[in-house]
């Protein structure tokens, strides 16, 4: 049997966590994954976790195997899944805005691996990664409403904190925009 490269492994232990938690949030009982809509997390979580193994099967199996662009795909749903797990939502004030932030920065970053092999020039590479982070983040905030904000008592604030964490998604998305561009993109 070939051995695997220590990202294959890491890659499994990401993608593991993210249903192990995601299970165990749905079926617990605990308080803090009361109101949270995690059967929806349930469901369409773990499809992060097929995107890429799908996307590059269907695309021929070009090598090497894109691990990076894998792990950070699937890193913003276990992060939100583990501040849940954690209860860092309700305990640390500061965590959903730093989560908004850093987890669209992931994911435009995965984003962003995908761009960089399409070799297009670095300005139109960063305005795609800027463009899908910001769609993404918009269209977060639409299921985060129908899921479960239209409904609870946080529909009072919730204007607010959704432009709020939509210009927080966008940030992070204009800082993987231009790490992409410049860190990450092979040089001309």
């Amino acid at each position: 049997m070939p051995s695997r490269p220590p990202a294959f492994w890491l890659d499994v232990a990401v993608k593991a966590a993210l249903v192990g938690l995601l299970a165990f949030g749905a079926f617990s009982g605990m308080e803090q994954f009361e109101g949270k809509a995690f059967g929806w997390r349930l469901v369409f979580y773990p499809l992060s976790a097929v995107v890429v193994p799908i996307g590059w099967r269907l695309a021929g199996r070009p090598p090497p195997y894109p691990y990076a662009l894998d792990i950070l795909l699937v890193s913003p749903f276990l992060v939100d899944v583990v501040g849940n797990t954690l209860d860092l939502y309700d305990s640390i004030t500061w965590w959903d805005d730093l989560n908004h932030f850093v987890n669209w920065c992931l994911l435009s970053l995965a984003v962003g691996l995908l761009v960089i092999r399409l070799r297009i020039p670095r300005l139109e590479m960063a305005v795609i990664v800027v463009g899908v982070g910001a769609v993404a983040a918009i269209l977060w905030e639409l299921a985060e409403y129908v899921a479960f904000i239209r409904n609870s008592e946080e529909l009072d604030t919730a204007y607010t904190d959704t432009l709020g964490d939509m210009m927080l998604g966008l940030g992070g998305a204009t800082v993987a925009a231009i790490l992409s561009a410049t860190v990450l993109s092979p040089r001309d």
